[in-house]
This record gives C-alpha cells, sequence and structure tokens, in this order.
C-alpha cells in the first residue's frame, strides 16, 4: 500500500511496500550521480545507538531542580537526532554546551565521543565478531533490500557515494564487512580526527565542482536530518530512508524521521528498500 493520493503515475502500481512522495516530487532523469548515508541508511551495525548516547547524557548532566526526568530525556534527544548525519563530535560540543548552560564545568568533546564509542562498542561488538566470524551474514545487518538496489544503481553505472558521520576508519570497516564497500570503491568518506576538515556538504560541493555538474543531478538517500538538508539546499533530489532500525524489513516508517525529514524537504520517503527496482524507475525514468 502506498500513502500518496489523487491519480498516481504508473510506476507505484508496482510497488509492494508504502512510499509517501511529498507534493513537490518529480521524477529527474537526468541524474548521474548517488550519495548514501550510511548507519540507518544502509547499515545496521550501530542500531540501537541513540539507546546509548542518550543514558549517558542524561547520566552526565547536572540536574535543575525545575526540570523532569522525561523533560531532560526530551530536551537531550532533540539535541542528538537534530545533529543526526553530522560528525559525532557535534552532539558533544552540543552536549558539552549544556552542561555549562547549568552552571557546570564540561569536558572536553573528545573525551565524551571517547566514553560513548566505548559504551557503543560494547553494544555492538557481538555484531562485528559475528560479521567477521561468519555466524551474522551481511545481509542480515543491512537495511532490508539494500543490496538489490546497490546492483541495480551499478548496473546502470551511475557512480555511488557514501558519506557518514562515523569515523572514516569505522566506517570503511564496518562497510567492508557488509560486503558492499566494493559498490562505492574510493568514494568512502566520514569523520576525521580534525573534524572541520569533513561534512556531508563538503562531499556533497565536491562531486558537483569535480564532475562539473549541477545539483539538480545529485540523488541522496539517508535517515538523518543533515544529508537530505544538504541536498536540497544544491538542488538535488533526496529520498529519505525512515528505516525501523530495530525490526528491519517490517515495512513500517520510524514516524519520528518520516515527519522530521519531510519537514526538511525530502522527496519521497520510504521504509526501507523492498521496491528497489520500481523505486528507481520512479526517480529515474528512462529519458
Amino acid at each position: 500500500m502506498h500513502d500518496a493520493t489523487g491519480p498516481q503515475p504508473e510506476p507505484l502500481a508496482a510497488f509492494r511496500g508504502r512510499i509517501e512522495r511529498a507534493p513537490h516530487f518529480q521524477p529527474r532523469p537526468q541524474i548521474s550521480h548517488v550519495l548514501f548515508d550510511f548507519d540507518g541508511t544502509l547499515s545496521l551495525i550501530r542500531q540501537g545507538w541513540p539507546e546509548v548516547m542518550l543514558p549517558m547524557f542524561v547520566e552526565m548532566l547536572p540536574p535543575r531542580s525545575d526540570e523532569s526526568e522525561a523533560g531532560i530525556r526530551q530536551l537531550l534527544f532533540e539535541d542528538i537526532m537534530r545533529l543526526n548525519g553530522k560528525q559525532t563530535i557535534y552532539q558533544m560540543i552540543q552536549f558539552a554546551d549544556r552542561v555549562r548552560e547549568r552552571g557546570g564545568s564540561p569536558r572536553e568533546p573528545l573525551w565524551y565521543k571517547h566514553e560513548y564509542l566505548r559504551r557503543l562498542d560494547q553494544r555492538i561488538r557481538h555484531r562485528i565478531q559475528g560479521l567477521q566470524s561468519g555466524a551474522i551474514q551481511p545481509d542480515d545487518l543491512l537495511v532490508h533490500g539494500a543490496r538489490t538496489l546497490l546492483e541495480i544503481l551499478r548496473r546502470r553505472s551511475l557512480p555511488l557515494y557514501l558519506a557518514s558521520g562515523t569515523d572514516e576508519s569505522y566506517v570503511r570497516r564496518e562497510a567492508a564487512l557488509l560486503q558492499i564497500d566494493a559498490f562505492f570503491g574510493p568514494h568512502i568518506y566520514g569523520a576525521l580526527d580534525d573534524f572541520r576538515n569533513f561534512s556531508k556538504k563538503m562531499v556533497i560541493d565536491r562531486i558537483l565542482r569535480d564532475h562539473r555538474i549541477p545539483g539538480q543531478r545529485l540523488l541522496s538517500f539517508g535517515d538523518g536530518y543533515v544529508e537530505i538538508q544538504n541536498t536540497k539546499e544544491v538542488g538535488g533530489l533526496a529520498v529519505a530512508v525512515a528505516s525501523d532500525e530495530a525490526r528491519n524489513g517490517s515495512g513500517r516508517m520510524d514516524e519520528w524521521k518520516r515527519q522530521r525529514l519531510l519537514g526538511v524537504g525530502a522527496d519521497l520517503v520510504i521504509p526501507d528498500f523492498r521496491d528497489a527496482g520500481p523505486l528507481l524507475d520512479l526517480l529515474i525514468p528512462a529519458s
């Protein structure tokens, strides 16, 4: 079933799962380059990361007498998700500001980042080890249908780029464990120690500059605020993947992602890639 209303273009009849088009959506037969976010869009290795970051922040935030725990959690959750898609360090910088505004003396943002990664590693270590040993199959930790989509894009000879707010060394390792690194070749980018030298916006600007193409020829897939917003800022086509990470393959949209990403201009929202073929026929029809 699909959510769109009114007269439907023929490709939607081929969809088995949900799809929601924004009123401004228009197909783009001229698409020539494709950008993917990593965590939550393709990879589920780090599924549950907010359940690590949020409790850590709640634990370390100086309390105020006029705030409830629920109010604190909501404030911090909004901070975290507003910056989802940017380098992790930005969430730590924001948290340090919250500590400071409450009269506390925050640690360096890099300390918070390392402590968060230590805790996250404890949560996901069994997934990494399972992929390394073969006990877990790569597709078990890929968003449903992702490999099929990547294969179709490769057959169409469209250059693929991967950009993540996770540290680049981790992204490269995890893309290899999921056996999708070959789809992207050298075009795998992630956070750097000098965080000012990387952003998804910088990757997008480089694609457009190096290939001398207008933003209208860029297609991006992401489950975070940042990549959708950056794509729309240059006039690209942005597909929001409102993935239900905890129940991969459920076909349900994460409602928080859906609303947030439509709110920053996503052209189309899907729960996963189960309709990879019809989806690409809709996005990039043969000219």
